[in-house]
């Protein structure tokens, strides 16, 4: 059972080396990640002078943020196992695939990896405004917040299927593709209706930027809620017989 595994961790983990590696290597994958999926959308914006989204606009949108997660996966998971999002945190924490004191650090390394990319690109395309996640018209918070728990479990159940279980095999070699692939198509699916974040620290560095806080609980509750039921349904039903190996996840130190 996961609530078995669950741990809260020892206050040395606040500053052993390795986790404080790890929480920089989460800063600067979500850094990279955010930077090319924001930016991409403000690309957008400047090119149609902030236009209705289009069909192309949100492929394009899928594709950066597909493309730009499979690198930030890529580049921390044999650090930190390549997190790169609080509910991806929160559904291995519930999972016991780590521990809460190294979740808060790996939180507070994301939401500043976030905030650093939405300044940066504030600063380099001369003050245009970083677009925080917002509800299309005729949809509702309950609409969104089904949209994000739904697309979140789907992300979360891909990083245990491909990166976490240990009896993925081979598979655990294209675990970050598979990753970038399913927060692409679930672009593509929810886009245009709520932004499609699956993310709260990509939600979360944009609205902080250009302070547009309307409805942002709906981008942190939905993912965590559906990164968290697929956490533990994944590990009682298809890990709950397994013992966890040492991921960089959760190993110890």
């Amino acid at each position: 059972m996961p609530i078995r595994q669950i741990a809260v961790g020892r206050p040395e983990e606040a500053y052993h080396p390795d986790v404080l590696r790890a929480a920089l290597a989460e800063f600067f994958s979500t850094l990279i990640f955010v930077f090319a999926g924001e930016g991409s959308g403000m690309a957008f914006n400047y090119l149609t002078d902030n236009g209705s989204t289009t069909p192309s606009g949100l492929v394009a949108a899928a594709l950066a943020h597909g493309f730009g997660l499979f690198v930030a996966v890529s580049v921390s998971a044999n650090i930190s196992g390549g997190h790169v999002n609080p509910a991806v945190t929160f559904g291995l924490f519930l999972g016991g695939n780590i521990s809460l004191l190294r979740g808060i650090i790996y939180w507070i390394a994301q939401l500043l990896g976030s905030t650093v990319a939405c300044l940066l690109l504030a600063f380099s395309t001369g003050g245009l405004t970083t677009s925080a996640f917002s509800l299309s018209s005729g949809v509702s918070v309950w609409n969104a917040l089904v949209f994000e728990i739904v697309m979140t479990f789907g992300l979360v159940y891909t990083v245990y299927a491909t990166a976490v279980d240990p009896k993925k095999g081979n598979i655990g070699i294209i675990a970050p593709i598979a990753i970038g692939f399913i927060v692409g198509a679930n672009i593509l699916a929810g886009g245009a209706f709520d932004g499609a974040s699956m993310n709260p620290a990509v939600s979360f560095g944009p609205a902080l930027v250009s302070w547009t806080w309307t409805n942002h609980w709906v981008y942190w509750v939905g993912p965590l809620i559906g990164g968290g039921i697929a956490g533990i349904i994944y590990d009682f039903v298809y890990m709950g017989g397994h013992t966890h190996e040492p991921l960089p996840i959760a190993s110890e130190y």
